[in-house]
């Protein structure tokens, strides 16, 4: 599409379009520099809730004033583009490295189904299993769910090679409206993460308990292991706690940090 103004366009709409080009570039920019850290969030065991059984490690780009640009503002339209492919060998150098400073630490790191394909991205991580096979077993990829049923054959394939070095893999979001039952029978997931809009206010939200449940059943059915995301009160972790969710991951436990919370903990006492 041409850079000229649609005809008929409303000022509003220009400046977001305006605005949104200003952003690409200097995230692109950012990329390009390696201009970005890991906000890390606990995820807690049913069981266990005081203490984090591993982190999410999520990318966040800092622009050239130093500011954290938002994912909302940019993923969307990356996603798709060779930007997101960069995005998420960014993200998996930042883990591997972080992985590599702390040998007590397990940690997930997003990433696309498209990026199997990236040779930048595939080959960081074989050389990073090869060169230390111990960081394979501490490692979990979480791969959207869209991007997932989008190419079921290739992520098949790269499940087979990764789960071979050791490492776990997650299916995000899951839930989200994407999912194919027919390709969920084949795939061999460690884990699967149920969407947060199934899980906030679940405790008094009947289609939630509803949906939560079921998603849950098919998970179990196929040996995969359940992460309820989104949890943000005590009365919602108590219902997916008794209804027997493994794990739970939100702001309830903990809101991400770029400052590692391992080296000094946040106090869980409370939950």
């Amino acid at each position: 599409m041409s850079d000229r103004i649609v005809e008929n366009s409303s000022p509003l709409e220009d400046a977001i379009r305006f605005q949104d080009r200003i952003t690409m570039s200097a995230v692109t920019a950012a990329v390009e520099r390696a201009s970005a850290v890991l906000a890390f969030q606990p995820i807690v065991q049913s069981g266990r809730t005081k203490t984090a059984a591993f982190y999410e490690g999520l990318i966040r780009i800092i622009d050239d004033t130093g500011r954290l640009v938002p994912l909302r503002d940019f993923m969307p339209q990356a996603e798709k583009t060779e930007l997101g492919r960069k995005i998420d060998c960014l993200s998996l150098s930042l883990g591997l490295q972080t992985l590599a400073e702390d040998l007590s630490l397990r940690l997930s790191i997003n990433m696309s189904a498209r990026s199997i394909n990236y040779p930048d991205w595939i080959n960081t991580l074989r050389r990073s299993v090869s060169e230390d096979p111990m960081a394979a077993e501490r490692l979990i990829l979480e791969i959207t769910e869209s991007s997932a049923m989008g190419m079921p054959q290739e992520v098949q394939g790269f499940m087979a090679e990764v789960q071979g070095y050791g490492i776990s893999l997650a299916l995000d979001d899951f839930g989200a409206g994407y999912t194919s039952f027919r390709y969920l029978r084949d795939f061999c997931f460690d884990m699967i993460k149920i969407d947060g809009q199934f899980i906030r206010q679940i405790s008094a939200n009947p289609d939630n308990q509803v949906l939560t449940r079921a998603l849950q059943s098919i998970a179990h059915h196929f040996d995969m292991f359940t992460v309820a995301e989104s949890v943000e009160t005590a009365e919602d972790a108590s219902f997916l706690i008794d209804i027997g969710i493994d794990c739970l991951q939100g702001y309830y436990f903990g809101a991400p940090t770029i400052a590692p919370p391992w080296k000094s903990p946040p106090s869980l006492a409370t939950r």
